[in-house]
């Protein structure tokens, strides 16, 4: 079954703020950062419920798994639920980050 991939407006805002920090390092890398974030995201578009279970999977009313991308310092946290033939990017957030907490949900929306 191929599922359909759609990003949330807070996980637009996550990722284009990661590349644009990425841009003032090194705009090569950023591109490239870019572009193999999405072919990551679009893997979920055949297998998504390969991914395990977020840390934060009982604060959300609904199953939220997690993608990881990236490598070394750079790992970052595709966050997402799967909902019929949809995978909805929820957040995108670096492994340093803490993980959501309840408070957080309720202050995004």
């Amino acid at each position: 079954m191929a599922f359909q991939i759609e990003i949330t407006p807070i996980a637009e805002v996550q990722i284009e703020q990661a590349y644009r920090w990425y841009r003032e390092q090194n705009s090569e890398f950023a591109d490239r950062w870019f572009r193999n974030l999405m072919n990551a995201i679009a893997t979920l578009q055949t297998s998504p419920h390969r991914c395990s279970l977020a840390i934060e999977h009982k604060i959300f009313s609904e199953e939220v798994r997690q993608l990881l991308y990236g490598k070394s310092k750079n790992v970052y946290r595709v966050l997402f639920t799967i909902r019929g033939t949809t995978v909805y990017i929820l957040h995108v957030r670096h492994s340093s980050q803490s993980p959501i907490t309840a408070d957080d949900l309720e202050n995004s929306d």
